[in-house]
């Protein structure tokens, strides 16, 4: 039975939108049909702006923009953010044992879908409100005011149904997962092939672009290790330049961040290959044996996912109370010098006085926004490490927490294990011995896979990885998970009686 919480969406459940699964078995064709039809929609959404806003950026981080799918100034303005921290209140909730929940009871299983959807779609509400309330848009008026809120709502609910549409099984993998892929490599793509740098300039943005120009100009290509112009390493570290202080502009694509970018890569498809293989036989066949891998990546990159759900939350909402407060300047407002300060980031040098937008300067969110290039790293290694520690302590916790609300920890496994019939050889067939074996192995590789994950997320940013450390990890992890389950696919589709080892 579900517990009262659960029970208070029953009702709502009736109104709630909802993708039915499909009746019948969806072929491997019609899935890749839906996938990118989801897909095109996503990259759609992206480009279509909002009406009534200027379509001008303000600047906000684009590393945590990359990672939830957001698209300034469009649709996909508040991306999968809103369903994402749904998802993560919920998990902890469920995990804490302040909510009851049984995710083998069908009903339950229901009810919590559901309420994450509920959840997803009030976030969606209330951050679009936060946005207009505490004037990312500027001023608007009250007419203008409501149809944006509407279409950043109306866009949030299409983003819910699409995510719902390709894991009911009309697609492959989720909606989520895709957005972030497709996310991650377009802005890949862009920054390695990017002709210009900005409308209407003529300078390369993406590396390979601007190592064209360089050759064609004579420039030696040393320049492009880190392809800083003097703008860039000046502004807003004290030094005198054409323009007021102004907080640290992110670099252009380099060549360090290219080598960073296949290096992170290679490393992360590394670890997804190590694991340790427990060798397992069938209780009622004789001779029959089998293993359970236990990855080094024991619970995947969901712990980076929820990391950067809470830092994104804390970098948005932080910005929003800054504005609301009137923007006051360090030292003047005690509650934002603890959770964060911004400071303006002026334009280029032909546009030395042009405020594009606003970077963290301090308080909490200055913690918990990498540095983005491997010179802001230099110019300021105490947030460095102290972005580094704190990744690293919340994607542990986050690892830890999910082992329960994921039903991966050892007591779970070991139930599973023994009601399909498995057994440790050497040891007796009992939950409780398998249990023993796998505490020794389970615990130990999600702490140890939650620092690496962090590590490898965090040390990219600061050689100024590509899509950003945390969006190639996700990336690399979710291409992963998308050949196994095309594998799979295929194979089934294949030889049919495989569609039972899959549980098809």
């Amino acid at each position: 039975m579900a517990g009262r919480f659960l029970n208070l969406f029953k009702p709502i459940a009736r109104v709630v939108p909802e993708i039915k699964a499909p009746e019948r078995r969806v072929r491997f064709n019609e899935k890749l049909f839906w996938t990118g039809l989801v897909l095109i929609i996503y990259f759609v959404m992206s480009e279509v702006p909002l009406f009534g806003i200027s379509a001008e950026p303000l600047g906000e981080l684009a590393a945590l923009r990359v990672i939830f799918a957001s698209h300034r100034g469009s649709l996909m303005e508040l991306g999968i953010g809103p369903i994402v921290t749904a998802g993560l209140i919920l998990q902890l909730l469920a995990g804490s044992s302040m909510i009851e929940c049984d995710m083998s009871n069908p009903e339950d299983r229901g009810l919590f879908t559901t309420a994450s959807k509920v959840f997803s779609i009030l976030l969606t509400g209330v951050q679009a409100l936060a946005y207009i309330v505490g004037g990312m848009y500027g001023t608007l008026t009250t007419q203008i005011a409501l149809v944006v809120f509407l279409q950043l709502l109306a866009a949030g609910i299409i983003v819910l149904l699409l995510d719902e549409l390709v894991q009911k099984g009309w697609g492959f993998g989720s909606g989520i997962s895709l957005f972030i892929m497709a996310g991650v490599a377009q802005t890949i793509f862009w920054q390695s092939f990017s002709p210009v740098s900005a409308p209407g300039e003529l300078r390369a943005y993406g590396f390979f672009f601007a190592v064209g120009q360089a050759l064609s100009s004579g420039q030696p290509l040393s320049n492009m290790w880190l392809r800083n112009n003097n703008w860039d390493l000046l502004n807003g570290h004290g030094i005198a330049t054409a323009a007021p202080v102004s907080v640290f502009n992110p670099a252009n694509p380099s060549m360090l961040g290219l080598i960073a970018t296949i290096g992170a890569f290679l490393a992360i498809i590394y670890m997804e290959g190590v694991r340790i293989e427990l060798p397992l036989s069938y209780a009622g066949y004789r001779g029959y044996r089998s293993r359970y891998p236990i990855k080094l990546l024991y619970v995947s990159n969901l712990p980076v996912i929820f990391a950067s759900a809470l830092f994104a939350n804390v970098y948005f909402f932080s910005q929003i109370f800054w504005s609301m407060s009137g923007k006051p300047a360090a030292g003047t407002n005690f509650w934002m010098d603890i959770l964060g300060q911004y400071r303006a980031v002026y334009g280029n040098a032909s546009a030395p006085t042009q405020v594009t937008g606003y970077n963290p300067s301090g308080g909490l969110v200055y913690y918990v926004t990498a540095p983005s290039n491997f010179v802001q790293t230099v110019f300021d290694p105490v947030k460095a490490l102290a972005y580094l520690g704190i990744l690293m302590a919340f994607c542990v916790v986050f690892s830890l927490t999910w082992l329960e609300v994921g039903g991966l920890g050892a007591s779970t496994v070991a139930k599973q294990l023994v009601d399909a019939g498995m057994e440790i050889p050497g040891y007796r067939r009992s939950g409780r011995a398998i249990e023993s074996i796998l505490g020794r192995y389970i615990p130990a590789v999600t702490v140890v896979g939650g620092i690496l994950v962090a590590l490898v997320a965090g040390i990219s940013d600061f050689f100024g990885v590509y899509g950003s450390g945390m969006g190639v990890l996700l990336t690399v992890g979710i291409v992963y998970q998308y050949y196994e389950t095309l594998v799979k696919e295929q194979a089934a589709e294949a030889i049919p009686a495989f569609r039972r080892i899959f549980g098809e």
